[in-house]
Formats: structure tokens, sequence, C-alpha cells
């Protein structure tokens, strides 16, 4: 079955350039030209992957993500064409899973869309789980790209999913900021932002019993965080 990709997009001329390269690739494509209509169309349409452009006439493409990640998990790719490291930067904090700049070729488009449904369609094959970090009421399943706090599975976005896991591997040992950054986001240690901050802010309200004062990832000062077993610190 073709695969479903929203484009919430308001230029026309780009519009079909993106339309031309995912149909060209077998895609089922629906577009929307503006944030309201876009955010209705991912409500009862169910796309696999959203296309979203940064600046649409009636909001942007920041708000129209935000109102996305409160309900779904859906890949997001941005679109801009603004080369700015603070756009990239906050399309990543309110939960984009990647980022294109204006202007770019319709193959490296269509490569970005095929690349990253890929990944999630990994994630999601129901496997054996071979690889599950089990913590007692906390499991994480890599295989499966599933996480079950106290019996419950909780949804995880792509960069969420990773930065659990990245902690949880490390279990006990302090990671820095700065390596978090790098490892995940693929950051420059010049580079300063409050996007691993916010992402933990997301995971911690997803598996700690009390996010105001976290028991599993613990805020080292000056230095970054830590997992701590909840098996350990029961």
């Amino acid at each position: 079955m073709a695969k479903r990709v929203l484009l919430i997009e308001d230029d026309e001329d780009t519009l079909e350039l993106l339309l031309d390269a995912l149909k060209n690739d077998g895609f089922e494509c629906m577009a929307a030209a503006n944030g309201q209509e876009g955010l209705a169309r991912e409500r009862t349409q169910s796309p696999h992957l959203i296309v979203l452009d940064l600046m649409l006439p009636d909001t942007d493409g920041f708000d129209v993500c935000r109102q996305i990640r409160t309900h779904s998990t859906v890949p997001i790719i941005m679109v801009t064409g603004r080369d700015d490291l603070i756009d990239r930067v906050v399309g990543f904090e309110v939960g984009a899973d990647d980022y294109l700049v204006k202007p770019f070729g319709p193959r490296e488009f269509a490569a970005r869309v095929t690349s990253l449904l890929r990944r999630v369609d990994e994630y999601s094959q129901p496997r054996k789980p071979v690889n599950v970090l089990d913590f007692g009421e906390l499991k994480v399943d890599q295989e499966r790209h599933e996480v079950t706090v106290r019996g419950e599975t909780t949804h995880f976005t792509k960069k969420e999913f990773e930065l659990l896991v990245c902690l949880a591997e490390n279990d006990g040992r302090v990671m820095r900021s700065s390596d978090l950054l790098k490892r995940i986001w693929d950051y420059d240690d010049n580079i300063r932002s409050r996007t691993l901050d916010v992402h933990i802010g997301r995971v911690r309200a997803k598996i700690e019993r009390e996010p105001g004062s976290p028991e599993i990832i613990v805020t080292v000062p000056c230095i970054g965080y830590k997992f701590v077993n909840p098996q350990s610190a029961a």
C-alpha cells in the first residue's frame, strides 16, 4: 500500500515540485494551503508523514508542529526558505524529525522522505524483542521502538526515543549536555540551544512518577544528565 504524505505548503510552485517528486516515487499525496487546513487533514486522513512549510499564511510551522505533537508522533519534515540556525534549532525543539532549506532538488527531497519512512518502518516491525533495556517499571524495546512505563505503552517521537536510549544505555554514567547534543542532533560544541532541555522535559513527563522531582533522569548541575535505574533507586 502506498504511503500517504501530507504537504502543508502555500507556495504553488514549491508544492507542484514536491508533489511531482513524491508521485514519481509512488507516494499518495494530499495538500493543504495553510496551517488550519493542514491540522484538519492530519486528524482526518492519518498521513504516514508530513512535510510542513515554516512560513504559512495563517500561522507558522512551529505552532502547527507543536499542535500535532500533542497527540501524534507522525514523522515531520520541516521546510523553510530561511537558512537560519535558530529556526533549525526551534524546529527540532518543537518536534520536527528532519529539516530542509530551500532551494533543494526533488531527488534529495524524495530521498529524505523515503529514508525517514524507512527508519519509522524499521522501528515498527513486529519482531521478537531481542534488544530490550529492562529496568522493571521502565522497559525500552529498541527493536520495536516501544517504551513501556509501569505496564503502559507510551508513545515517543524519534528524537525522544533516541535520547532515552542513549541515557539508559549509559545507566549511572553522567552524560555531558554537549555530548548528547552531538550524538542526538549532531550539534557542534559552539551551538547553544535549549533543544536538549526541552526534550529532557518531555521524556521526564512520560516516564517519571513526578516529573518536577525526577528520579530516573536527574540533572547534574553544570555538566548534564544521568540515568538512574528505577530498580536500584527503589
